[in-house]
């Protein structure tokens, strides 16, 4: 099926679906999906950035996806690749049979699972078709291999559902060999995610042990803030190792918030605010931050600015509060409702100031321009409290 992104455009072809297995004998969770782009490349996609599965199309919520090859992670299985074809045994009556389709759908906690299979007996005569069976996923036994399910057990299971900030306090209490190796083991993202809440120690410990190029593919799923003060850690020949190995557009984006002086707007800045153009409809803004990759606090407001709209963007225009495009008709222009009472800082200005102003105002998120008033960033409230908070943290029960 071909892939398309919100506008219509053709992103690409489904070639597979990626599993993850549970460590409870039940269905494993369809995680994304396989996507072949131009010149045969294959990514993953998050089955979050789908929109909707129509009769001839795979249509994304979103037209940003990662162009990163896709590399299959252990406790990962690919529904095509590796479950197809597979001997089974239908459990009712004992009989093996060969299984030749599955279907997913989505659980009442909006996660996909594989829920259906379907197998054909195996008849043993190479002139007969052995019948059909449309079976639940208990129904079948042998599908997935024992060395499977044992590793996804002891390894990734256990841990797969817990919030990245509490998965980062499970590492920081195991030891220092098992803390990596359950470390490297997590997806690119999933590892990203965790590492922004662990403390500098063990981020950097997890990083060292790493392939370089891992790290680097580590690195680009991070917030730019938060690989920008990871590698601000790191010995300077490491830092511009894996700033090379990086993507360009990534790797330029963490090598600006490097110049910036600490407790400054610029450092604690992400380069990645979600930005619309003048000609936006409240339709479109409420697209982009309905991302569900996107956190909290940069969904609650967009930045409408002239072209071009990435950073460093063209002029800054205002804010769009996300309670008010609520408010306002889908066809309405979004640059018809800014807010521009809110000054925007500069990445100089002190976190002292950046702070007041997020207080004074009750902001999630302050724009960030530069001296020809273009916005280079966001400064969001939960890195203003990581930086207020003392360096240690995450590691007392009680601040």
């Amino acid at each position: 099926m071909v892939v398309l992104d919100p506008y219509g455009d053709q992103i690409g072809r489904v070639r597979d679906a990626v599993l993850r297995v549970r460590g409870d004998d039940g269905a494993p969770r369809v995680t994304g999906l396989i996507v072949e782009i131009v010149q045969r490349r294959r990514i993953f996609v998050p089955l979050g950035r789908v929109s909707t599965f129509d009769i001839e199309a795979v249509v994304l919520n979103t037209g940003t996806v990662s162009l990163k090859r896709f590399e299959q992670r252990p406790g990962e299985l690919l529904a095509l690749g590796d479950l197809l074809d597979r001997q089974v045994r239908i459990a009712e009556t004992d009989t093996a049979g060969e299984l030749v389709d599955a279907a997913m759908e989505q659980t009442r906690s909006r996660e996909w699972h594989l829920s259906r299979l379907a197998v054909r007996e195996v008849t043993g005569r190479l002139s007969r078709r052995g019948h059909l069976h449309q079976l639940e996923w208990h129904e079948v036994t042998g599908v997935i291999g024992h060395h499977e399910q044992q590793g996804a057990t002891n390894l990734l299971a256990v841990v797969d559902q817990l919030h990245p900030a509490d998965l980062a306090k499970v590492l920081h209490d195991l030891s220092d060999k098992r803390r990596v190796e359950v470390a490297i083991a997590l997806t690119d993202a999933r590892l990203a995610d965790v590492l922004e809440e662990l403390p500098d120690d063990d981020q950097i410990a997890i990083l060292e042990a790493m392939d370089a190029n891992r790290a680097a593919d580590v690195l680009e799923s991070m917030n730019p803030d938060d690989a920008a003060d990871l590698l601000g850690e790191l010995p300077e020949e490491q830092k511009e190792r894996l700033l090379e190995l990086m993507r360009p557009a990534d790797a330029a984006g963490v090598r600006r918030l490097l110049t910036y002086a600490e407790n400054t707007a610029g450092a604690l800045m992400t380069t990645d605010p979600v930005v619309l153009g003048p000609d936006a409809t409240v339709a479109q803004a409420l697209a982009r931050a309905r991302d569900p990759e996107l956190p909290t606090t940069l969904a609650a407001q967009l930045y409408v600015c002239r072209a071009p709209t990435s950073t460093p963007t063209g002029r800054f225009l205002g804010i769009a509060h996300i309670q008010r495009l609520l408010r306002e008709p889908p066809s309405e222009l979004v640059s018809s409702i800014l807010d521009t009472d809110i000054d925007p800082m500069t990445p100089q200005t002190p976190l002292a100031d950046v702070t007041r102003c997020m207080a004074t105002y009750n902001l999630v998120a302050l724009p960030i321009v530069d001296a020809s008033d273009r916005l280079v960033g966001a400064v969001t409230v939960d890195d203003v409290l990581d930086h207020l908070l003392p360096r240690d943290w995450r590691e007392k029960d009680n601040v």
